[in-house]
């Protein structure tokens, strides 16, 4: 009831959920936004689609699956082993020492970007390569461990604990 930000959020230093959400926008870049749509609801609409999810992981993801997404790009601060079933879940760990600790879990170490190794454009040509193969078939690291089965989760309304 208390959790949005959810307790790793606050770990990692956001304290409110406008902190939260800003951060979100800013992973949206700058492209025009197409259609905003219910939980669950078909995307109809090529381009930059808003569903109206929880803030709880598997519930939005669960949801975006349930309109249609066949594959999920899923960012990562704190670490978490979110796989996704049925849909293939690419986790983008956002810092090179969580990614160390986790490399058995993530896909892909955007903390380069951070550490001056690369630019976000070569960031994202890799992140763009690796959903290609995805999509293809190449397993992601989630799938290869059978990781996200129990993680397909409706979202419940009204209060839940």
């Amino acid at each position: 009831m208390n959790a949005n930000p959810s307790p790793g959020n606050k770990a990692g230093g956001l304290t409110t959920i406008l902190e939260k959400s800003l951060g979100a926008m800013a992973k949206a870049g700058s492209t025009n936004l197409v259609d905003v749509l219910h939980y669950a609801e078909p995307v109809t609409k090529k381009g930059f689609v808003f569903m109206d999810t929880p803030g709880y992981d598997p519930v939005a993801a669960t949801g975006q699956v349930a309109g249609g997404a066949n594959l999920v790009c899923f960012t990562t601060g704190r670490g978490s082993v979110f796989g996704c079933k049925p849909a293939p879940s690419i986790k983008l760990a956002t810092n090179t020492p969580m990614y160390k600790r986790m490399q058995d879990d993530m896909d892909v170490n955007c903390g380069t970007i951070l550490d001056g190794e690369e630019s976000v454009q070569e960031c994202g040509q890799r992140i763009f390569d690796l959903i290609l193969k995805t999509a293809s078939g190449q397993p992601t690291k989630s799938e290869s461990f059978d990781f996200g089965g129990a993680e397909f989760a409706p979202w419940v309304l009204g209060a839940t604990m």
